[in-house]
């Protein structure tokens, strides 16, 4: 029988599951043998924290865990508590394990406590205090301390398929509407499941809205469209989904396959990234992995992102389309971004090298006086505007060689220059106007 107070909970509460048997998903740690499960059969509680998109049941696996093994359950939201939260659940903590019962102290998006935040568990973990369990939908590498994560260990979840979900959803109009759903509903929930993008809670939340609309007496697919609206795929504008697509986008650019670039561009608009951030990526894409194969693809990213910033959305995204394209089929060479790096690091590791006197600069009587550009020679006075053997670098650094063109593109023509000009400096190169000796 429903109670008022079970009825105001949100859907997803309420069709929580009680039991291991009852999760959605995460076969590759609740499977026989997998590491999860084994450690909830033994009953053998270490620290660990979960990290998955948001819906793919780290809170409710903390609280099956904590059942499971008779442990006292604390929750904290890092959002709403602070040190003052940490220490009162300490406290209690400390009195359970005066009476021999393991305390498990759970954390909800645990990336939001700040280093000294974080640092307030680590000496009750390590004395056994307490059990912790973070939750987190961000890279626990980049957002909680090192010293937290060598105490605990890291399982990953991951996003619910439509068929996970689809289970999870026919739990839930079961829960609404008493019954078993009917063929026609199990339909409309098969498109929930589409939409829902791998969350259960999402899910379970458009389906009450949804149940809601219909009158609670069958679920329709009149009712739940004008919920889903155009899906809700996920993006997070500055977390792991964010930086994993900008990346998958990049690789398929380097890879030379159009048709993967423009799905991740897509994927990143849809979601909702400012375009502007993937011009200015795009424009990265050409320096880094085309280069001098086809200068023209610096020019085309630049141009796309003119026209974003000019007209904006939704007229830009063609012109930011047509740069991936090109971007992907172009010539690939990352010689200058090679060479750039060879620069840089002969720089550091040589210091503040003095000018060479033949290259300063001599504006003054008295700087010419102290031997400012003398025996300088003027590559234009020379055939080929080339001086044969001249350096322009610090005798110190010996014969450098950072800039090695490939085969592609216009950067092929570029290798046959310098090798060109590097016979001229060997004075093994015979001038076209002269008649070589037999």
């Amino acid at each position: 029988m429903k109670t008022a107070v079970d009825a105001s909970r949100p859907l997803a509460d309420r069709v929580r599951p009680k039991m291991l048997e009852e999760v959605a998903g995460q076969s590759h740690l609740l499977g026989p043998g997998k590491p999860l499960q084994q450690m909830i059969d033994r009953g053998q509680l270490h620290s660990l924290v979960l990290w998955g998109p948001p819906g793919t049941g780290k809170t409710t696996l903390a609280r099956i865990i904590a059942e499971h093994c008779q442990a006292h359950f604390i929750a904290l939201s890092a959002v709403l508590s602070g040190v003052k939260d940490i220490r009162a659940a300490i406290e209690v903590a400390r009195s359970n394990a005066q009476e021999d019962t393991q305390t498990l102290l759970f954390v909800d998006e645990v990336h939001r406590f700040n280093k000294s935040q974080q640092d307030a568990f680590l000496p009750h973990v390590e004395d056994g205090t307490l059990v912790f369990i973070g939750a987190t939908t961000e890279n626990p590498s980049f957002e909680l301390n090192s010293a937290l994560l060598s105490r605990a260990r890291v399982y990953v979840l991951k996003p619910l398929t439509v068929e996970d979900l689809h289970l999870v959803l026919r739990r839930g109009l079961s829960r609404l509407s008493g019954r078993e759903p009917t063929h026609s509903e199990d339909q409309v929930l098969q498109t929930v499941a589409q939409a829902s993008d791998g969350d259960a809670r999402l899910a379970l939340n458009l389906l009450e809205i949804g149940w809601t609309n219909c009158g609670q007496e069958h679920l329709t697919k009149e009712a739940m469209l004008p919920v889903l609206g155009e899906g809700a795929r996920r993006f997070d504008k500055r977390g792991d989904v964010f930086f994993d697509q900008i990346s998958a986008l990049h690789k398929a650019v380097r890879g030379s396959n159009p048709d993967a670039a423009l799905y991740w561009l897509a994927r990143m608009l849809d979601g909702g990234c400012d375009p502007i951030y993937v011009a200015r990526r795009l424009v990265r894409m050409a320096t880094e992995d085309i280069g001098n194969a086809d200068p023209r693809a610096l020019q085309l990213a630049l141009n796309a992102w003119d026209v974003q910033r000019r007209l904006g959305m939704p007229e830009g995204e063609l012109a930011l389309a047509q740069a991936v394209v090109y971007l992907a089929v172009a010539a690939k060479s990352n010689a200058v971004y090679l060479a750039w790096h060879r620069a840089k690091q002969a720089v550091a590791e040589n210091g503040s090298l003095e000018v060479p006197h033949h290259l300063r600069n001599a504006p003054t009587e008295l700087l010419t006086t102290l031997g400012h550009g003398k025996d300088y020679q003027y590559a234009h006075d020379f055939d080929q505007a080339y001086v044969p053997g001249e350096r322009y670098v610090p005798e110190a650094l010996g014969e450098i060689l950072f800039y090695e063109p490939t085969d592609r593109g216009l950067e092929g023509k570029i290798k046959d220059k310098m090798a060109y000009l590097r016979q001229l400096d060997a004075g093994s190169y015979v001038r076209r106007d002269e008649p070589k000796n037999n």
